[in-house]
């Protein structure tokens, strides 16, 4: 039997909404109960399309171990590519593993390196990504899609325009990152002023987790705080 399209009038629309508000509520208090208990973390961002055998999702392994055994916890987007890659650097050093899966009709499912009382599941993304800044403090960025650059970006606007705290933003690869930093500096602050100077100095572009490390233990000792873990 062929499937009819359901065309929702108007009123059907504004019911939809109203009872969206009760599940979108019910995420925020089920994140923030369980990531409050959790503490601050780092979150590690890129693509979930990113094979084991690509060096970047190696490095991505070799960054979080590096950041829990500096006393860090790791929160990942929770699923496959750079998110595993993330989750089980941290897992396999003994530090905390966070993952904030999204449910998807491609791509996404859950990784098995995430600690079992870490684990949340989000319909939302804007619910999501309040997670990742409200519990971060410090955001490592390798290759990804579109869903990597909007976390990048979602995270420089808000440390822009102070809705945050100023933490480090650390992009991993400069073969990846190098060319939209040219464009950022080139043609948003040089050719049309979008941005100021001073907004680059929120952004680092490294290629080692050694550098990672320095760069969120620097900034810890120049803020006096120091990891949760």
């Amino acid at each position: 039997m062929r499937n009819e399209k359901h065309h929702k009038g108007w009123n059907e629309i504004k019911t939809n909404d109203s009872w969206a508000i009760f599940k979108i509520m019910g995420e925020f208090v089920n994140g923030f109960e369980k990531m409050s208990k959790i503490g601050p973390c780092v979150s590690i961002f890129g693509s979930a399309r990113t094979k084991p055998e690509n060096k970047y999702y190696q490095l991505a392994e070799k960054v979080a171990k590096k950041i829990v055994e500096a006393g860090y916890g790791v929160i990942t987007g929770g699923g496959p590519g750079i998110m595993e890659a993330g989750n089980k650097g941290a897992h396999l050093a003994g530090g905390t593993s966070v993952g904030l899966n999204i449910d998807l009709p491609f791509e996404q499912h859950d990784n098995p390196y995430i600690d079992q009382d870490k684990s949340l599941d989000f319909d939302y993304f804007f619910v999501r990504k309040v997670m990742f800044v409200k519990y971060s403090q410090g955001f490592v960025v390798m290759p990804g899609g579109f869903g990597t650059l909007d976390e990048l970006f979602e995270a420089l606007t808000l440390i822009q325009t102070h809705k945050i705290g100023k933490f480090p933003i650390i992009l991993v690869g400069t073969d990846f990152w190098e060319g939209l930093l040219d464009w950022v500096k080139k043609t948003l602050l040089d050719s049309f002023s979008n941005i100021s100077a001073k907004d680059l100095d929120l952004i680092h572009l490294v290629d080692t987790e050694d550098e990672v490390i320095e760069i969120l233990d620097l900034f810890y000792k120049e803020s006096g705080l120091s990891p949760n873990f």
